[in-house]
């Protein structure tokens, strides 16, 4: 519409500003957010020449408060950096400036992004709810609607969780297919920056923006014919009734639709990847965070402290066999998944729980994110009192943009079933 002329950033940004006044005292979505300075980048992006708009002139963008924006603090919802101003673009902000992108705010999080001080965040469907975490506000922020798009991260499940508890489109790419420079780290391994859209072609548009390639993409012109792998996965056992609806709902739609849903189970070594995600990432946290422990030290939260005391005693002989078996296991996966168009698995345990405390638990994402591999939460199933639960596509490494094709077709079959929830 901007690009067509039908509506100014500035009338875009005041709606999303208005949303914001009427809804930010019960969702509490942002850390920051300075109207002012927000219509200030309207502006300016409604007096560029045509020639200087990118893909998303004019459009507001949250920031999930760890990433680096030059113009705003970013506090890691820590009080420890209450007043901690970089001045300094993330790379993910710099490339969503040049792309045209106003930058709203920046959205509340989990302490660090890991765990501790929850962020203020509510869920905008029930208050009394987790929105999810790490990436609590980013994805509140899109479900309520006041903003259009937003940045989250993921080390465990901090984009996939929240987007299935808030109901909205989440995505987290390929492992390092999108910069780490300017985010907190936790494990550097695992830290994928992600995003949430209203739709499949919001997280599409910024794939573009991004830069995300495949090799090559299939043509898929309807799920007639498309080959699905269904993977309850290890944890399967600790799925609650909702999400073992969600799985089956969504496969009999599959099949109805003319795809051919397999039942993949993954071999028996599969079984430790949960454990193998817990041993990096703690060891690698030791390293992110010891600047912290060493200035901090016992004022930071205790289960942090914990971990960077090595409280479980972990060596580097575990360190050396998680890393092994998470390289062995990527190999594997992608060969298995080869077979496939895309595989669907559960996006969360069940529906969001009652907070604020409790954000969930990161149960069916810890596996693909160890495994570096795209993931979509396809929103539009409910759950229990009509909450929102989503599923997840995931596939090989580095078919980003095959699996977010088939997250669409998927999707429109959603809406087009259960027109009530999407």
């Amino acid at each position: 519409m901007i690009a067509r002329g039908e509506i100014t950033s500035r009338a875009l940004v005041d709606a999303c500003l208005e949303r914001w006044r009427a809804r930010d005292a019960v969702v509490r979505a942002w850390t920051f957010l300075d109207p002012e300075l927000a219509l200030a980048q309207a502006d300016a992006a409604d007096a560029a020449p045509a020639e200087a708009r990118g893909p998303l002139h004019g459009v507001p963008v949250g920031i999930k408060d760890i990433l680096y924006t030059r113009d705003m603090p970013t506090s890691f919802n820590s009080p420890h950096f209450q007043n901690h101003f970089p001045k300094i673009d993330a790379a993910s902000v710099a490339v969503l400036r040049q792309a045209g992108a106003i930058i709203l705010g920046k959205n509340d999080t989990v302490e660090f992004a890991v765990n501790g001080r929850r962020a203020a965040t509510t869920n905008p469907h029930d208050a009394a709810r987790t929105p999810g975490g790490s990436s609590s506000g980013s994805a509140a922020a899109v479900a309520d609607g006041q903003v259009l798009l937003s940045l989250g991260t993921q080390t465990g499940g901090s984009v996939i969780r929240p987007a299935s508890y808030c109901g909205v489109w989440g995505f987290k790419p390929t492992w390092n297919a999108v910069s780490h420079e300017g985010f907190k780290v936790c494990a550097a391994s695992f830290d994928t920056l992600g995003w949430y859209g209203r739709t499949a072609g919001d997280l599409e548009l910024l794939a573009e923006v991004f830069g995300i390639r495949d090799d090559a993409v299939p043509a898929f012109a309807s799920l007639d014919g498309m080959r699905f792998g269904l993977c309850r996965s290890p944890v399967w056992h600790q799925a609650e009734e909702s999400a073992r609806e969600a799985l089956s709902t969504t496969a009999e739609m599959l099949r109805n639709a003319g795809a051919e849903v397999v039942e993949v189970d993954l071999p028996a070594t599969f079984d430790g990847l949960t454990n193998a995600h817990k041993v990096i990432m703690q060891s690698e946290m030791r390293s992110a965070f010891l600047p912290e422990h060493r200035l901090i030290g016992k004022d930071l939260y205790p289960e942090l402290v914990g971990i960077l005391a090595n409280e479980a005693r972990q060596t580097r002989a575990d360190l050396l066999a998680a890393q092994d078996l998470a390289a062995s296991c990527r190999a594997e996966f992608d060969a298995i998944a080869a077979e496939y168009d895309a595989i669907l698995t559960p996006s969360t345990a069940g529906v969001a729980p009652l907070g604020p405390e409790n954000t969930g638990a990161a149960t069916f994402n810890r596996i693909w994110t160890l495994l570096h591999t795209p993931c979509v939460n396809v929103p539009g199933l409910t759950g229990p009192e009509g909450l929102p639960i989503g599923v997840t596509l995931t596939g090989p490494r580095f078919r980003d943009r095959q699996i977010l094709a088939a997250s669409a077709l998927l999707g429109r079959e959603v809406t087009a079933k259960l027109p009530q929830a999407a």
